[in-house]
């Protein structure tokens, strides 16, 4: 039997439907993750799954019982939501944060919660922490709390509605390790998340949300490598490519640039990469084709298949291989040096150049 189900499941707000008639199963053990652009319903899903508000019609089982208004509050004690925002109790102590619910609503006394707490503490690294505020953690650090208070409530399912968007880049790992360990314990999970490469390593089952409700679902091999509708297909391959348009010799560099490393970022290259993906956009680009040209379009994309990093760089013009023909030495050596296999074509008036690494 599955842990939760929904029936011809709809959610709308006044005229606006956001889901409608989705009907699926999330098996217990099972960790999907919930990916798609922003305002296809992907937390919505989740706080209308958990009651906070309400579907319109259809239903949401637990455990093979209906959730209606009457039983949610105790359904809710077994499934645990962690949000964007932490929803931290500014004036309790972390200790006293991970206490106050098994203490008030499982019936615990304080000497079990205070130990199950630290235990909890110690799972997301943060036992030292046990008496701050939540005024003193960081981002990072007041996730892996609410993390760990959800815990303490001993769910067997948790909904997580992006818990890593409110959080600065540099915190977003620190959370997703905690979230990757509790994946391997056998804890259900549903996970809204934007971050693709974590979704495909933690998830059994991923669900692309587009057109009113699961639109495409699959493995995160399928759902990444191999998508079969045409909006999963566009997406995955917007999130593993970057892309710029040059208009004019004034262009913002530091732009492109800022954009070239936060693809890195996002596909957790190795400095060394990155560095060459870095090197290869900014000779070519800024030194090479902007200079003669005046414009071009900028591509960089990861070819999962082959395993490879592709730059193309296309411009307007007579058929002409800037790179061959480009005045800066140094900047070509290094281009040649660095990529590996570099091809020039011509199509329809269009010249490209494509690099791959």
């Amino acid at each position: 039997m599955s842990i939760l189900r929904t029936e011809n499941f709809t959610k709308s707000f006044e005229e606006n439907i956001i889901l409608q008639n989705v009907t699926v199963e999330i098996q217990k053990g099972e960790v999907v993750s919930i990916i798609g652009p922003s305002g296809t319903g992907k937390s919505t899903f989740l706080r209308a799954v958990n009651f906070l508000d309400p579907p319109t019609a259809g239903e949401v089982y637990f455990n093979g019982v209906k959730i209606d208004r009457k039983n949610i509050d105790g359904i809710r004690r077994k499934m645990g939501m962690v949000f964007q925002n932490f929803g931290l109790f500014s004036h309790l102590d972390v200790m006293e944060n991970l206490c106050a619910g098994p203490i008030k609503l499982l019936g615990k006394s304080r000497n079990e919660a205070e130990v199950k707490a630290m235990d909890l503490l110690r799972t997301v690294g943060l036992s030292e922490r046990a008496r701050h505020f939540p005024h003193q953690l960081s981002g990072g650090q007041k996730q892996r709390v609410a993390i760990a208070r959800c815990l303490a409530m001993e769910p067997e399912v948790i909904l997580f509605d992006e818990p890593t968007s409110a959080l600065d880049p540099t915190m977003v790992g620190e959370v997703t390790a905690v979230i990757r360990g509790l994946s391997k314990t056998g804890l259900t999970m549903l996970i809204v998340t934007h971050e693709m490469n974590f979704a495909k390593e933690v998830s059994s089952r991923v669900f692309y949300m587009d057109e009113r409700g699961i639109y495409e679902q699959g493995t995160p091999a399928g759902i990444f490598e191999d998508p079969q509708k045409p909006k999963t297909q566009a997406f995955i391959y917007r999130i593993r490519s970057f892309h710029y348009k040059v208009e004019s010799r004034d262009f913002d560099y530091v732009a492109m640039l800022a954009g070239i490393d936060n693809f890195c970022f996002s596909h957790a290259l190795e400095d060394k990469t990155a560095k060459k993906l870095r090197l290869i956009a900014e000779e070519l680009v800024i030194n090479i084709v902007v200079p003669k040209f005046g414009v071009c379009d900028l591509s960089v994309s990861f070819l999962e298949r082959l395993s490879r990093y592709e730059v193309i760089v296309t411009y307007p013009g007579d058929s002409e291989d800037a790179l061959a023909t480009a005045a800066d030495d140094l900047a070509r050596v290094m281009i040649h040096n660095t990529a590996g296999e570099i091809v020039h074509t011509f199509v329809n008036g269009v010249n490209k150049l494509r690099l791959t690494l």
